[in-house]
């Protein structure tokens, strides 16, 4: 609340006395600490060097070195509900961020929109004096709201933070990213082959922030939100970065568990007793199957190494390389950072905070991928397709994932990855320093906490009390409890009792070192959740999750899950949803406008979001260019959507018009136009696509024809993806093809239409003859 005036006020400004305090903003107090917040994507217990792993992480040592190491933090095991938590201090449900924010299902607990009253610490500490910064990855907004037409009530702008830059969604290319600079769309800097990569970008960005306000004021505090891609899919990493890793990964991810744990007892990162869970804890397709017969999910199968070809696992060493030299390549842009704040003399009153939003991820399969959208969209992953691209991984022409049996390696001594409630989608790397206010060097803590407990954490190391409202909103009760006892206190019992835990059917509840956790495969649609096993495990001392004790003990199962339940409620956490990847991001989900059967872009706009862009799946559709061609010569995209991991664009080159579909990355299905182009005012030139059939379910083939005006110049038969290009980022934009391009145009990037004008492109998907909707637009054209 501001401050009363206290100042006299006369009829007269010669009589009366001034009070600025009411009207002054907001200052921290003299001598306040900066805090930078770490946000690591995807990045395993084990992975890096500070936890005993293979990947070197020398400037992550570096704020281990001057502080402290949880061995016993936890997530939600995803990212978008972790990042809530780690905002917010409440828990992910209560967030309403049940899951990732594209997969929304209009549910008070996972409607992808975090309520009001759960204030974010940017709130909370921009209006007491701290300047707000964020750059990179914020996957803390709706898929409805990202856009330019949008509110930005949930961008970093609209929940508190001053500047901003980054992405928006859940991964974006490393190469070629999705850029949103304060409240709008910019195009990249530079281009891969300039040097280009998105680590550095954000890196230079965070610094830049900082300088700019520390030449004003000096002296005023800040708050970073650091949240690079890496090491989320897609891995991309500049190829001097991998190959410092060359033949590291030989020996497969069996023998690499082994040896990172043997690295992490002799640490004391874990418990010298700890042992490993075998390689499909879970069960496989052979072992196992769901109550109506449901398969097992064929994704969370893991393959030994030792039943591997000789050329797969090359492919697979070299995927884990591209990885471990993405995460260190990251690691490189931290070292920027914290040598910046060293020069500024500002590192030892910086509370340095370094996480990751959950385990390593699974998300590749038993055999990798060299384009995840392959996943997204339903589509199996072929050997001898990732083979071809072995030498290409982690550059612009991948967009690569490794296969899960790395994700059990760099979850040592876990079991499952990320997305599962077992450890090893929950328990993560937690690192806090704060030279000028512990005296803790280089020293691990065992006390049991979560994502929750991060934002109690900096307030209390702030002095700062949580206000009762934020913007007129009533504030909810925190979930979390500070850590801060533990910086000065290795033996200190943890101040957390219970801990609940929800992720796409996966289901666990923590109580006073022992832990309950069903068995239930994610995104398996096995549903029945009453049915569901529960196994107990004593984490205290069984890390690894590997003697269940239900058998032994019960009475104690019936106490966790009845307390799961009752946290369950408290927490809203239900309905549960458990279905496929595919079944989840094909969900119809609100849009800012509502569909229709029309719809018309133009050029020099922004790049349309493929969630608010006309849908083209799995029907019949009409793109028709309205553009003046005053002679022969022009060139250039028309329009474009997706980009080469899947597709597509009208576009015209040696003086035709061609149309391409790039099918999930696989293949490309070109039509091109038989005939030159015409010259003259007003003219159409049009794809449409007739579908006849489905094969398999969801995929649409049909007919792609060609027409200039009502002349048809050719035409091929194709097929169309049946999900969506992109899970964020490369939507549709006209008169050229931003970002990552749909295929080998001639020119440069971003391929801009010369040689006419676009007047506008309408997208028909009304079903109706294509003729008639020519000589509609054409009489739209007379009536205007």
């Amino acid at each position: 609340m501001p401050a009363p005036f206290t100042g006299t006020v006369n009829v007269d400004i010669r009589d009366s006395e001034p009070d600025w305090a009411p009207f002054e903003p907001p200052k921290a107090p003299a001598g306040s600490p900066n805090v930078v917040c770490i946000v690591l994507d995807d990045v395993g217990f084990s992975a890096m060097s500070s936890y005993g792993g293979p990947i070197q992480t020398p400037n992550i040592d570096r704020v281990a070195d001057a502080g402290v190491r949880y061995t016993q933090w936890h997530t939600t095991a995803l990212c978008s509900p972790t990042r809530s938590c780690l905002l917010t201090g409440r828990n992910h449900t209560r967030n309403s961020m049940a899951c990732i924010t594209e997969a929304a299902i209009g549910f008070p607990n996972a409607s992808g929109t975090i309520p009001p009253e759960n204030g974010m610490l940017s709130e909370i500490l921009g209006e007491l004096g701290w300047n707000t910064y964020m750059v990179g990855k914020w996957h803390l907004c709706p898929d409805d709201e990202m856009n330019v037409a949008s509110t930005r009530r949930n961008w970093p702008t609209g929940r508190g933070f001053e500047r901003w830059y980054g992405f928006l969604g859940a991964e974006t290319n490393q190469w070629y990213p999705e850029l949103v600079y304060d409240n709008h769309p910019v195009d990249q800097p530079a281009l891969p082959e300039d040097g280009y990569h998105f680590s550095v970008d954000i890196t230079d960005k965070a610094i830049e922030f900082i300088k700019d306000s520390k030449v004003i004021a000096p002296e005023k505090p800040f708050f970073l939100y650091y949240a690079p891609g890496a090491a989320h899919a897609p891995h991309h990493a500049p190829k001097e970065w991998a190959d410092k890793y060359a033949g590291r990964f030989d020996m497969g991810y069996e023998a690499m568990r082994e040896e990172t744990l043997a690295r992490q007892k002799q640490m004391g990162i874990v418990p010298a007793d700890t042992e490993l869970p075998p390689l499909n804890p879970l069960g496989t397709p052979e072992t196992r199957s769901g109550p109506d017969g449901q398969p097992f999910p064929l994704m969370d199968l893991t393959r030994p190494w030792a039943s591997l070809s000789a050329d797969e696992q090359h492919l697979f060493s070299r995927m884990a390389e591209v990885y471990a030299g993405f995460l260190s390549h990251a690691d490189h842009q931290i070292g920027r950072l914290l040598d910046y704040l060293d020069e500024l003399g500002e590192r030892e009153n910086t509370l340095v905070v370094v996480v990751s939003d959950n385990g390593a991820s699974g998300e590749g399969g038993p055999n990798g991928s060299v384009n995840e959208m392959k996943f997204v969209n339903g589509v199996p992953d072929e050997m001898a397709d990732n083979l071809k691209m072995l030498d290409e991984l982690g550059g612009p022409s991948t967009y690569n994932h490794y296969p899960n049996g790395w994700a059990m390696a760099f979850n040592t001594p876990f079991k499952m990855w990320k997305r599962y409630e077992f450890n090893g989608g929950t328990c993560d790397p937690c690192i806090m320093s704060w030279p000028a206010g512990m005296n803790a060097r280089g020293e691990l803590r065992e006390q049991y906490h979560h994502a929750v407990d991060i934002a109690p954490t900096i307030l209390d190391v702030l002095g700062v009390q949580p206000p009762e409202r934020i913007k007129g909103h009533v504030q909810s009760r925190f979930d979390g409890v500070s850590m801060r006892y533990g910086f000065a206190d290795a033996d200190a019992p943890t101040t957390r009792r219970t801990q609940f835990y929800s992720m796409l059917g996966s289901r666990a509840i923590w109580h006073d070192g022992w832990k309950a956790i069903t068995t239930h495969p994610t995104l398996s649609g096995w549903s029945h959740f009453n049915d569901d096993e529960w196994e107990l495990y004593h984490t205290d001392v069984d890390r690894g999750e590997l003697h269940n004790l239900a058998a032994e003990h019960p009475e104690k199962v019936r106490e966790l899950v009845n307390l799961w339940f009752a946290e369950a409620g408290a927490n809203q956490a239900f309905p549960l949803d458990d279905r496929s990847a595919f079944e989840i991001v094909v969900t119809p989900r609100p849009v800012l406008s509502p569909p229709r059967n029309r719809y018309v872009y133009y050029p020099d706009t922004s790049e349309v979001p493929e969630s608010q862009a006309v849908n083209l799946r799995n029907r019949s559709f009409v793109i028709g260019a309205l553009v003046d061609l005053p002679a022969p010569g022009a060139l250039g995209v028309l329009f474009a959507q997706g980009s080469r991991f899947g597709g597509h664009a009208l576009y015209l080159q040696n003086n035709r018009l061609h149309y391409v579909n790039n099918f999930v990355g696989l293949f490309e299905q070109k039509i091109d136009a038989d005939t030159d182009l015409p010259a003259g005012e007003n003219l159409i030139l049009s794809a449409s696509f007739d579908k006849d059939g489905e094969d398999p379910q969801h995929v649409s083939t049909g007919i792609l024809s060609l027409y200039h005006g009502e002349t048809k110049v050719g035409e091929g038969r194709i097929k169309t993806q049946p999900g969506k290009f992109s899970i964020a980022g490369e939507g549709l934009s006209i008169g050229r093809d931003s970002g990552e391009a749909v295929t080998e145009y001639t020119g440069t990037a971003p391929w801009s239409f010369t040689g006419g004008t676009i007047h506008r492109v309408a997208v028909d998907v009304s079903g109706e003859p294509y003729v008639d909707l020519e000589r509609e637009a054409q009489a739209m054209l007379m009536r205007e």
